[in-house]
């Protein structure tokens, strides 16, 4: 397929009319088209005669005089496929006959519900375009913000929906973007799961129709992740066409892609529209989540590292030029689980330092009548009986021993077996006459309430204020259910859904503002909340309760191809594994979790002298390469899918000053050896030290070598790397 995407339009070379000084974004005033460039993408569109806002473009960085006639409406495919329903609009709204997937949804007063959004007006920003909207009639106004990084030519697309009028109306659909590819053969890619099985990488034929992808949870969800990525005929890991869009929100979404009758496809996200009522009153206005969209000419790898460099340095939370590396944690959950005491979490914490942990981690059962799931949710005090003298102690005794202390709060949820339950029975998610569904034998506080919102921020900041706490684990532990909010008038109930999630926001916000040095994680039994929106307020997430290595291979393969290893938690646990009960050497579990960013969750009060200098020594390792593992650009050489008996990853640091590679073998067959692994984005005229981190390499493979040598030769293993469930690692470093 062309990279030129609209055949029908001839690029015209002549001189663009540029107004502003943003080299990457231009506005031609005579045929009233849109430009924006960063990296090697850009995005075109543009006003067309009808005053529809369409899209020309979205691929390849064209040339710098290369320019766009003004934009034409597409035909019409006979009396039942109008010109508005089959041209590409940036933001249509549901009226004059659009039967495809609507951006905008809106019901008004006097009960029309036709919306036809044309070109009002535009401004250049920093780094894009505002640009208004108006229905052809009413005082309905959109505002589309695009923003373009100029480093990786991903596209911020998001919308400001405002009701200018007197009467209030309804919104009922609200997507942040509409992205518009034309007529081709496309692959999907989208992440689904489960919990303890999620990231999923699913591949399918784009067919005719729609496939929807979506989370009503009132959540982002364990079961789909907001991410797509489209492959163009024949592309693959390495090579062809892709583009790829992650849409920021952290409540109920959707994301819609469909094929039209003409063949062209069109993705559409935003809110979940399932059960969604926004009451707009006059004056009032909805920001809607941000969209993010990229391109990228080397497959779904090149993509996936375009992806991660964004998140580095634009979405994850900074308070350095660029986020450090994660310390090295052990949670003392798999050692303890509720019966958590200060003499036994002290002992833990002076094993945990002799392996050289960076933080000492303390799970759930410290606080209120917390002895079990049953009780105590919500009562955020620390409990006597378990810490008489309350937590100073043990962080003393973690900080005297060269480490930092984190904590595990729900702050979400309440027990009905809570004082706070039984003070504030209203103050949870709940249909009023209805039974009050319980999972974890939990309830759902709803955080859209102001009482609700001031409570936990106010807990959090004390337990922050009071105490040295380096660390929060933010678990969240159920699904909505009855998300009905009573205080609200019948017909603006269904804001629950925005307003829970932005008040999640503003109290990570907040807390991030009264206390910059504490960094928190986003858990929530595993994937359930992993998202471009919450990765503004958290420094890491925790990609799934399954900590089994050989499974781990999967779901962390899954979740690169959206979100950068920097933030993905991976726990060395105990073996026989709970989960499969299958057993693994501690190095094969070591390694599997070094692909991210490492954690001890094993109860490390049974390992033996063998398997503390093991996880000692490789923790020691890892250490020296952690920001390239993290951090670097990332090369999946053997996929584990499929069930492949190897599997085997790459990363290189930006500057390829140095490399670290991972081999894993499920089961030797047929007494196979491990295949040669063809390295990927070194240096070729670069000299390379190899260093074994666990295993080795063939015998007389070189020491030293060019980096040609490496990407084209290849790395040999050991001929006697074979078995079940073995794993190795390799550092390479230019001379």
């Amino acid at each position: 397929m062309s990279k030129a995407f609209l055949s029908s339009l001839i690029l015209i070379a002549c001189p663009l009319t540029v107004i502003g000084q943003n080299a990457g974004s231009r506005f031609d005033a005579a045929a009233k088209v849109f430009r924006l460039d960063g990296g090697d993408t850009s995005y075109v569109f543009g006003v067309n005669a009808r005053g529809e806002l369409q899209q020309l473009y979205w691929g390849g960085r064209l040339g710098a005089r290369d320019t766009f006639p003004a934009a034409r409406p597409a035909r019409e495919w006979a009396s039942f496929d109008s010109s508005y329903n089959n041209t590409p609009q940036e933001y249509a709204g549901w009226g004059a006959g659009l039967f495809n997937e609507p951006a905008l949804k809106v019901s008004f007063a006097d009960g029309n519900r036709d919306l036809v959004l044309h070109y009002e007006s535009h401004a250049e920003t920093a780094h894009g375009f505002d640009v208004v909207l108006k229905d052809i009639s009413r005082p309905i106004y959109v505002t589309l913000h695009y923003a373009m990084d100029a480093e990786s030519g991903i596209l911020g697309r998001s919308a400001t929906i405002e009701n200018r009028g007197t009467d209030a109306a309804t919104i009922e659909q609200a997507a942040a973007a509409a992205w518009a590819l034309p007529a081709g053969r496309y692959t999907l890619n989208y992440l689904t799961g489960r919990w303890a099985g999620e990231w999923s990488l699913n591949q399918e034929a784009v067919h005719p129709g729609a496939r929807v992808i979506e989370s009503r949870r009132g959540s982002t969800g364990h079961q789909a992740n907001p991410w797509f990525a489209l492959q163009a005929g024949e592309s693959s890991e390495d090579s062809g066409e892709v583009w790829f869009g992650v849409l920021g929100w952290s409540g109920s979404w959707r994301i819609t892609v469909e094929q039209d009758q003409l063949d062209a496809v069109r993705v559409t996200g935003g809110f979940n529209p399932f059960d969604f009522g926004y009451v707009l009153k006059g004056g009032e206005k909805l920001e809607t989540p941000v969209f993010y969209g990229g391109y990228a000419a080397h497959g779904l790898g090149g993509a996936s590292r375009l992806l991660h460099r964004y998140e580095l340095e634009h979405i994850l939370p900074k308070t350095q030029a660029a986020p450090k590396p994660r310390p090295v944690i052990y949670n003392s959950w798999e050692a303890t689980e509720f019966r958590v005491n200060e003499a036994g979490q002290m002992a833990l914490a002076e094993k945990a330092a002799a392996l050289g942990i960076d933080r000492f981690v303390m799970d759930d059962g410290w606080f209120g009548q917390r002895k079990n799931d049953l009780a105590g949710l919500g009562d955020w005090y620390v409990n006597q009986e378990k810490f008489p003298h309350g937590l100073k102690p043990l962080i003393d005794k973690v900080h005297a021993l060269g480490m930092d202390f984190g904590l595990w709060v729900e702050p979400e949820m309440v027990n009905p077996d809570s004082d706070l339950y039984r003070k504030h029975p209203d103050w949870v998610l709940h249909f009023e006459g209805r039974p009050e569904s319980q999972q974890r034998n939990q309830l759902v506080l709803n955080l859209a309430r102001p009482d609700v919102r001031e409570y936990v921020l106010g807990f959090l900041d004390k337990l922050l204020t009071d105490n040295d706490i380096a660390f929060l684990k933010w678990d969240y532990n159920r699904n909505w259910s009855e998300p009905g909010w009573d205080q609200q008038p019948a017909a603006e109930q269904k804001k629950v859904y925005v307003e829970f999630t932005q008040n999640l926001y503003s109290i990570l916000s907040e807390l991030r503002k009264r206390h910059p040095k504490v960094e928190i994680e986003s858990c929530s039994g595993g994937g359930g909340r992993v998202d471009l929106a919450i990765l503004r307020y958290v420094d890491e997430v925790w990609p799934s309760d399954n900590t089994d290595p050989f499974d781990r291979l999967t779901i962390q393969d899954g979740f690169t191809y959206a979100y950068t290893p920097q933030i993905m938690m991976a726990w060395v646990t105990d073996s026989p594994h709970w989960f499969n009960k299958r057993s693994t050497s501690l190095s094969y579990r070591m390694l599997s979790s070094m692909q991210g960013s490492l954690g001890i969750g094993a109860n490390i009060a049974k390992w033996t002298p063998e398997e503390a200098a093991t996880a000692k020594r490789l923790i020691a390792a890892y250490h020296e390469v952690q920001q390239t593992i993290v951090q670097g650009d990332l090369y999946r050489l053997i996929s584990p899918l499929e069930g492949s008996e190897f599997s085997a990853t790459q990363t290189v640091r930006a500057d390829k000053g140095q490399s670290v590679v991972f081999a894993f073998i499920h089961s030797t067959q047929e007494g196979r050896g491990f295949p040669t692994l063809k390295l990927k984005g070194l240096d070729p005229a670069a000299e390379y030290a190899l260093s074994p981190i666990e295993g080795k390499a063939r015998a007389g493979s070189p020491a030293v070598a060019s980096g040609a040598w490496w990407m084209n030769h290849g790395l040999e293993l050991d001929a006697d790397f074979r078995g079940d469930f073995q794993g190795a690692a390799f550092r390479l470093d230019r001379k």
